[in-house]
């Protein structure tokens, strides 16, 4: 039986995953300094026969890994992270996430001899940051590949939903510095310009959708409190649901901040400080079809979509290619992520066998793509009606 097969050989590869999972774990690594992580994954599908393309794209801790049947077919993608987040290491649980996503690479590539197609691993840094697969996506990575599969650890399972889109703005205000209390008339306080970008933006805040979010902090503020600042830095992300509602949200940011710059009388530069997220759109009948073999393989509760207002770099892939995001749950009992009671958690022996299953649920959904046109059309069909 096909389910069995495809369980067995996600046991066996548990071990060697567990052992690297484990090795990220105690060994957390930063956006782009990851690698340790990326060598990891890398001998690992070397070992079983991939083919890998280092420092794939410019990026020195990505990677392609790529596993050809020879025979001509649908490509199938999997996306491993494993970058750490700073103080409390894999508290998002990328160590798991990565061993579990390229486990599901290698548990394919070991049917595909009867089969057709390919598996591409790709191994994607700093999604805690600034996401390599925008600059990925902008670069032509996926646009080979039909279906895109990463699933995340969680404290539940919950199928594929939604996340928004985001852009991460720097305001940097320029004034002059003059003596605070001797002359302050001759000084142009950039903090000021900082501080009433902050005030414009909260009285926007009425007139914004409830989904949407604006958030900042003030990076510089001047240097002794006797001197006018002559710079300030205040940084924002801006999310909304949709794509084209957040370009016209943070039109309207930009313009709070320019009318405070105008009042101080400050200059101001606008930049982007971090790579923009798209927003998520999960491809409803792959997302049907994963959720179908996830309960075949022994998994009985699984939540509808998590509500999320976050932001995922992911999501700029799902308007490349049909695309879905669930997530595993890996605990006993409701955990929060980026803590470490949540990186401790993926160690336990619920989150491997979990992972076992979850990597079963994502070969079986391949399987199906890879030997039903007919799906894989009704897919692209949907990918196509609601790209954005």
């Amino acid at each position: 039986m096909m389910i069995d097969k495809v369980l067995d050989i996600a046991q066996e590869l548990k071990q060697e995953l567990v052992e690297v999972s484990e090795f990220i774990l105690e060994n957390p690594e930063l956006g782009y300094e990851e690698f340790m992580a990326c060598k990891a994954h890398v001998d690992l599908l070397k070992k079983h026969g991939f083919e890998v393309e280092e420092e794939y794209m410019g990026i020195k801790t990505a990677f392609k890994a790529v596993y050809d049947s020879g025979k001509p077919g649908p490509a199938i993608a999997y996306l491993s992270e494993y970058d750490a987040l700073p103080g409390i290491g894999h508290g998002c649980g990328h160590n798991l996430l990565g061993t579990t996503n390229t486990g599901a690479g290698i548990a394919l590539s070991k049917l595909l001899k009867d089969y057709c197609g390919k598996v591409v691993v790709y191994g994607t840094p700093a999604e805690e940051t600034s996401g390599a697969k925008v600059e990925m996506t902008e670069k032509g990575a996926f646009d080979e590949i039909d279906i895109a599969i990463e699933v995340h650890p969680s404290d539940k399972h919950y199928m594929s939903g939604a996340s928004l889109a985001m852009q991460a703005i720097q305001f940097t205000y320029r004034g002059r510095a003059a003596h605070a209390a001797a002359d302050p008339e001759h000084g142009i306080n950039a903090l000021d310009a900082a501080i009433n970008t902050f005030n414009n933006i909260n009285a926007l805040r009425e007139h914004i959708k409830s989904s949407s979010r604006i958030h900042g902090i003030i990076t510089e503020g001047g240097k002794a409190a006797n001197i006018v600042p002559e710079l300030a830095i205040a940084q924002f992300y801006v999310r909304a649901t949709t794509k084209t509602y957040l370009e016209e949200l943070v039109e309207k940011v930009k313009n709070c901040a320019r009318g405070a710059a105008m009042a101080a009388g400050a200059e101001l530069e606008i930049s982007n400080y971090e790579a923009s997220y798209d927003n998520l759109v999960t491809n409803k009948i792959l997302s049907e079809t994963y959720t179908k073999w996830l309960r075949e393989v022994g998994v009985e509760r699984i939540e509808g979509p998590r509500e999320s207002f976050g932001s995922l770099d992911v999501g700029n892939v799902s308007h490349i290619v049909p695309t879905i995001h669930p997530y595993f749950g890996i605990c006993e009992k409701e955990t929060a992520g980026h803590t470490r009671e949540f990186a401790q958690a993926t160690k336990t022996p619920l989150a491997y066998d979990s992972m076992v299953k979850t990597m079963a649920a994502m070969v079986l959904t391949a399987v199906e793509v890879i030997t039903d046109k007919d799906l894989l059309a009704r897919i692209r069909d949907e990918f196509n009606s609601t790209r954005k």
